[in-house]
């Protein structure tokens, strides 16, 4: 596995190897071992995964308090934009935020820690998105911003007529309107 930093502090890609031949292909997609190396000393205690069509965009999301969530991000079939947002207030990155391409044929990872903000729109159909959490989920730990906050200033792939956006997601407040509790 190569681990690779990224302008914004604690975020990380991850690269496996793949070993491919006539059979397909076989990836190893978490081992402790060179994770504690690299510094992302997590425990997981949850996996979640999510199927979307073209356009699907779910974000920008968060989880605070005692369950607060670090993800480990990556896509089993199709490919997405994924994006973090720092809103660590003490974070000379506060605000800023990072964005990759990840699909199932790089097999890339990126971890994500607790302190950000999360989101990703599917690029292709019946992409599958596969998530392991740091913290159990926790309703009453909940942050969001709205995908579209002028102030993060993300460049989304695809026109707003041709995303698929949850009620919910519509609804967030501006990261300035936030009580932010990072």
């Amino acid at each position: 596995m190569k681990f690779s930093s990224t302008t914004i502090p604690g975020i990380v890609v991850i690269e496996p190897q793949v070993w491919r031949d006539e059979r397909g292909f076989f990836i190893e997609t978490y081992n402790e071992k060179p994770f504690t190396a690299n510094g992302i000393t997590a425990t997981f205690v949850q996996d979640n995964l999510s199927s979307s069509h073209r356009g699907v965009l779910r974000g920008m999301h968060a989880q605070a308090g005692p369950n607060a969530q670090g993800k480990l991000v990556r896509v089993l079939r199709g490919r997405v934009l994924d994006v973090a947002v720092d809103i660590r207030k003490a974070s000379k990155t506060y605000g800023q935020h990072f964005s990759i391409i990840l699909d199932a044929q790089e097999a890339k990872s990126l971890w994500i820690p607790p302190g950000f903000l999360h989101g990703f729109v599917a690029l292709e159909d019946d992409t599958l998105f596969a998530y392991k959490v740091t913290g159990f989920y926790d309703k009453a730990g909940e942050v969001g911003v709205r995908w579209d906050d002028p102030d993060l200033g993300i460049d989304w792939p695809l026109a707003s007529d041709e995303l698929i956006i949850s009620e919910k997601d519509r609804q967030l407040p501006f990261l300035k309107d936030i009580a932010n509790p990072f």
